[in-house]
């Protein structure tokens, strides 16, 4: 009794949410920031860089020169329609800690422009980092207001849809003051960072004795069944699918599954892009082609149990050998081809928490229990998605057994097959614009 009361009192603390922070734009962005002004009579830019764990992760040892000439070169300033040259004057480098033990970045820059003598037409885009996912803001003034606190304090209510400013036009006025100042000591390492997510936090657990490593497993399974209620990984797909091809409890088993050994397998898959191929392959590009791999996958599912419902309703009728029409023919169960694309498109998306923490395992030197924290993670995913197809199950028997209009409980299948149509239309498009 009192190894169980020790064992609850663990897991609630590692459910609890940890003191290290996470980034709150998500573990993949790269967000920039410039700020251009006049002083000292010459034009000056302040920029931001600010990496979150997995892009740090991949950048390794960080050489503040060498980036500020890379960012120098990439920022681009042209005043009365002239381009002009910035040269790096000052860098100020900090790694943040961030989710699952793994660091962040912060790497401000001061770029010298050309002498400033009167009010100058200026045009400046930012082409460092194009193509990455993250928060691009451009402001102009020494005294403008900056909507994210210079990368420090990112408004919530825009977290979904972050600024996208990667060019502007307008006026520098020349002014006499000092050059801007870079931060230093704490304000550089201490941004404004959201709580680090449950499941992240657990690989950094300082002591990993055998009670803390269940509690870890229990802790992490817990986090796979709620992130698996969050949206996403096709539970209306999968509650659809069971009721369209007369589901049974084991395939609703069968589908949680396969969407274990997927979810691991996508995983461990992207861990070795992020390890092996960021040179030529940039994960974050990768999941608008994993959205759409899943969408044309459901697209073909519900085409298929569309497919099965109208040969079912309109059979053809053949004359046996005593002269009668033969009726419809039972209604089939899912195929084993259709289960595994139903299961895969569920589990196809990695989560990033959990590349994190096979990250951060790699770091620590604790790679088997990351495994199995993912390995649990994962199964916590699918027993929620199970539970659902369970659900769905049932409720289908029970309007069999209801007194309900037999027309509308013979519609249901059709209706779920529209359902999974419309929803893998609706995730083909929302990927389209992504991957072109």
């Amino acid at each position: 009794m009192k190894r169980l009361v020790v064992l609850v009192v663990a897991a609630a603390a590692l459910l609890a949410p940890a003191a290290a922070s996470a980034h709150p734009l998500g573990n993949f962005t790269i967000n920039r920031f410039s700020r251009i002004e006049g002083a000292d009579h010459r034009a000056y830019v302040f920029y931001v860089l600010d990496m979150a764990e997995i892009p740090t992760y991949q950048a390794g040892r960080i050489d503040a020169r060498a980036y500020a000439r890379r960012i120098a070169a990439g920022a681009r300033l042209q005043l009365d329609g002239r381009r002009v040259t910035l040269s790096p004057v000052a860098t100020a480098l900090a790694h943040p800690k961030g989710a699952g033990g793994l660091h962040t970045t912060r790497l401000e820059l001061l770029l010298r422009g050309p002498r400033l003598d009167h009010t100058a037409k200026l045009t400046y885009a930012d082409t460092n980092y194009a193509g990455r996912i993250g928060w691009k803001e451009i402001v102009v003034g020494a005294t403008t207001r900056s909507e994210s606190g210079e990368l420090r304090a990112y408004p919530k209510n825009l977290l979904q849809s972050p600024l996208d400013v990667t060019s502007v036009t307008g006026e520098l006025h020349p002014a006499g003051g000092p050059p801007p100042k870079l931060a230093t000591g704490r304000e550089l390492q201490a941004p404004d960072r959201v709580a680090d997510s449950g499941f992240s936090s657990l690989i950094g657990r300082e002591h990993l004795s055998a009670l803390v490593i269940l509690a870890s497993l229990a802790a992490a399974f817990f986090w796979g069944m709620a992130h698996a209620l969050s949206p996403g990984h096709g539970k209306t797909i999968v509650a659809a699918y069971l009721v369209g091809r007369r589901g049974t409890p084991w395939h609703a088993a069968a589908l949680g599954g396969i969407v274990t050994v997927t979810h691991t397998i996508g995983v461990f898959g992207l861990g070795l892009v992020t390890l092996a191929l960021s040179q030529f392959i940039v994960p974050d590009q990768l999941y608008p082609w994993l959205n759409l791999v899943s969408g044309v996958l459901v697209v073909a599912i519900g085409a298929t149990v569309f497919r099965s419902r109208f040969r079912h309703r309109h059979p053809h009728t053949h004359d046996d050998h005593h002269g009668h029409a033969s009726g419809p023919g039972p209604e089939t169960g899912p195929s084993r081809g259709s289960l595994i694309a139903v299961g895969i498109s569920g589990g196809l998306l990695p989560c990033p928490s959990a590349l994190v923490v096979l990250l951060a395992a790699i770091s620590l030197h604790r790679v088997a229990f990351g495994m199995l924290l993912i390995v649990a993670f994962s199964a916590g995913l699918a027993l929620s998605i199970t539970g659902i197809g369970l659900v769905a199950v049932f409720a289908k028997q029970i309007f069999k057994r209801a007194s309900f209009d037999g027309r509308l409980v013979r519609l249901l299948p059709a209706a779920s097959a529209l359902v999974i149509l419309a929803a893998g239309l609706a995730m083909t498009v929302r990927a389209l614009p992504k991957v072109s």
